[in-house]
């Protein structure tokens, strides 16, 4: 019996080499305060409704779909529901680029999914980063859009917690039209709902928006999320997306989740969320290793410390987990904070603080 077969022999070459998205939860940490994740502190209270866990479930849930419209402000055709957000990012990879002949486009620092997710499928990633303002570079991508098939803007972007600006958008979308998808990851766009772009979908046949419910939904654990686009995408969409993406008990809570009483909850926990975002911002400015807070739009802070690898290493170690970004092009020292509850923002302070005041120890001989 041949015992030193390797299953790598097997494996497609960029499988192989693939480094895969490193999630909060597969980063782990034992803590008690979790600020890694941008999820909401408390969890909500849901009943399951339905009971027909027998039969399979509607691909796209008929209530789901027409509530999350109604919410949108859009037609039950321009919307698909699907597992979280990161589905759609590759639903629209597999639909759009030719593996080895087309590209994808995206702008770091931002959120890692598109580049996992290229990788997976062994499409030609173009990494064009921002500029100083962290705007995406609009002269660069014009530059750059040969074979590009689709670009992902994230906005507000993640990590960094700022909008992309509207004039940019539309000059992205000008550029690409006929020739590419621009994908606009809005999932933290409850925080600054003035902000989304659903109105320049009659405009733009090949805009494309990601939304969620992970985030102002307070439902991370759900797995939940839409894509809002032309019928013609959300067609093509529906060929490709798995016969069954949404387990009955998600499809039940999503819809109750997006009832008017719903919404307005959802509503008022932004409300929340922004005031302890401010309270943050306002306490971690006074921080004697608190270097840079970067202005946000989000329920996170992106903020550059001066002794970034003992402020994330010595809050580890007491429980409080913040997610470390400063691999990523031009956050050097950076870490992203969660907005938590007020007294989760007030621990995590202190922690940072008595980090400052320590004096010196003196290592025992």
């Amino acid at each position: 019996m041949d015992m030193v077969f390797d299953i790598n022999s097997l494996v497609r070459e960029n499988v192989r080499k693939l480094v895969p998205y490193m999630s909060a939860r597969r980063l782990g940490g034992n803590g008690d305060i979790w600020l890694n994740a941008n999820e909401y502190p408390f969890a909500p209270d849901f009943q399951l409704t339905e009971n027909t866990l027998n039969r399979y479930p509607e691909c796209q849930p008929k209530q789901v779909i027409q509530r999350y419209a109604k919410y949108a402000g859009l037609q039950p055709e321009q919307v698909l529901v699907s597992r979280g957000a990161d589905e759609s990012i590759e639903l629209l990879l597999r639909i759009f680029c030719e593996p080895g002949r087309d590209a994808i486009l995206f702008c770091p620092p931002t959120y890692g999914m598109y580049s996992v997710s290229a990788e997976i499928f062994g499409v030609e990633q173009r990494k064009i980063p921002v500029n100083a303002n962290w705007q995406p570079d609009i002269a660069a991508i014009e530059n750059n859009l040969d074979r590009v098939k689709l670009i992902y803007i994230c906005s507000p972007n993640n990590p960094t917690g700022n909008l992309v600006d509207p004039t940019a958008l539309q000059q992205l979308l000008e550029l690409s039209r006929n020739r590419a998808i621009v994908a606009i990851d809005e999932a933290y766009i409850e925080f600054c709902p003035q902000q989304n772009t659903t109105r320049w979908l009659q405009d733009y046949p090949h805009l494309v928006i990601l939304r969620t419910l992970s985030k102002a939904f307070a439902l991370a654990g759900l797995r939940c999320g839409f894509t809002l686009a032309s019928p013609d995408i959300i067609s093509l969409m529906l060929k490709v997306i798995a016969p069954y993406p949404l387990p009955t008990p998600v499809a039940d809570i999503a819809a109750q989740a997006l009832t008017e009483t719903g919404i307005r909850t959802m509503r008022a926990r932004v409300e929340e969320n922004t005031k302890n975002r401010l309270y943050l911002q306002q306490e971690l400015n006074k921080l004697a290793l608190v270097e840079t807070v970067f202005p946000s739009e989000t329920n996170y802070l992106l903020v550059k410390f001066i002794d970034k690898e003992k402020v994330f290493k010595s809050l580890w170690d007491k429980g409080i987990i913040l997610r470390d970004q400063s691999k990523q092009p031009g956050l050097e020292n950076c870490l992203r904070i969660t907005v938590g509850s007020r007294t989760e923002c007030e621990q995590l302070i202190n922690a940072i603080n008595a980090l400052s005041n320590r004096p010196q120890q003196i290592k025992e001989i």
